[in-house]
């Protein structure tokens, strides 16, 4: 019997189990994949994410990026020095995700990777996971499987809010001597398009981020590689699904929280994950360490920290994406080419800036050009 189970270990199952095995719980991460795998991924980490852990996360960086460029339909472009104390990171997935499960099996907690969960049962105080290698139990239970992950459907979570986004993503291999983070607001509507550095290669994709018309996102993602010289074809491309947040919502259930992806914390107007999934995780250890210690409200107590300290932040970001997806022309003008855009934006991305702080006055330059 283990205090916790996590499902899932990706950042925010990674998190949990690691500050959960810190305070000294027994702690089992399932994950049906073997480790380190592949997830499609821009892979831009905050380096705010440092304050939460004591260890250094060097090893798992790529490189980091300290450069901006925008561009309008390929032209138009907006170039800037992100200007931050520290560059934003970029990772790969397989390492990043790696490696931090691995600071967790550090403090003691169990990894069972190329484990399935076949379903749960909970059996008055615990829960029993069956997997494809026999069942386990446990007290409590993080649900961390993703965007696709089935445990929120079984844990009884049907009605949640989710806006789905969708993305394409490419992984190109080349020499890569830049460490600038591009976007691209024209070639895609309702969304943007980027290129991330990353140290043996870059990651192209596209998203869209409200709705709207069918895209061709293939042709649009090959195009705009070939404004790079590079060729997509060459490489695997991916699509997923992004669950972006969409407003209050009910994260904890009978002995058991949703984190990460699976409680949709992607932030709706860049669509960053990697942040707000290691946030949920903190918060999920913090209250399931309470919960394990018998405070009988702490589950409770989850939902409502993420709904007030990231849905409250998040509420403004999706009011900034409605305004400047629905009319991206108007956004770039007076959004992007603005002079403090870049800045604010690099800051906000780092973490050193939210939204609370930034949007009102976006939204004012914004709307009065909508309305022009």
């Amino acid at each position: 019997m283990y205090d916790t189970i996590v499902v899932g270990a990706g950042p925010a199952g990674g998190t949990a189990a690691y500050h959960l095995a810190k305070k000294g719980s027994s702690v089992l991460v399932l994950e049906k994949e073997s480790l380190p795998r592949y997830k499609p991924c821009g892979g831009g980490v905050s380096p705010a994410i440092a304050q939460w852990f004591d260890f250094d996360f060097s090893p798992a960086i790529s490189l980091k990026a300290d450069f901006f460029r925008f561009t309008w339909n390929l032209g138009d472009p907006v170039e800037a020095k992100i200007g931050t104390k520290e560059p934003i990171w970029m990772v790969q997935r397989n390492i990043f995700d790696h490696f931090l499960v691995q600071q967790a099996q550090k403090q003691g907690a169990e990894l069972r990777d190329n484990t399935e969960v076949t379903g749960i049962e909970f059996q008055g105080d615990h829960w029993q996971v069956n997997t494809a290698n026999g069942p386990v139990t446990g007290r409590y239970l993080i649900a961390a499987d993703g965007a696709k992950g089935p445990m929120a459907k079984w844990l009884g979570f049907k009605e949640r809010k989710r806006c789905l986004a969708g993305a394409l993503e490419a992984e190109v291999p080349a020499d890569v001597t830049d460490t600038t983070i591009y976007f691209e607001f024209g070639l895609v509507k309702n969304g943007y398009m980027w290129n991330f550095p990353k140290a043996d290669g870059y990651s192209l994709g596209v998203g869209t981020f409200i709705g709207g018309q069918p895209q061709d996102f293939k042709k649009i993602l090959d195009e705009y590689a070939k404004s790079f010289n590079l060729d997509i074809k060459t490489s695997k491309q991916y699509g997923y699904p992004l669950t972006l947040w969409d407003g209050t919502q009910k994260l904890h259930t009978q002995n058991a929280v949703l984190a990460g992806e699976a409680a949709c914390v992607v932030d709706p107007m860049t669509a960053e994950g990697i942040r707000p999934s290691i946030f949920s995780g903190l918060l999920a250890a913090e209250f399931v360490s309470r919960a394990i210690a018998g405070d009988i409200n702490a589950l409770e107590g989850y939902s409502e920290a993420i709904n007030e300290q990231w849905g409250s932040e998040m509420a403004w970001a999706k009011k900034l994406a409605q305004a400047f997806y629905r009319f991206p022309g108007v956004g770039y003008k007076v959004g992007v080419k603005h002079p403090s855009s870049i800045p604010v934006m690099g800051k906000v991305l780092c973490g050193e800036l939210r939204y609370a702080e930034v949007a009102n006055r976006a939204l004012k330059r914004l709307i009065p050009g909508v309305g022009s």
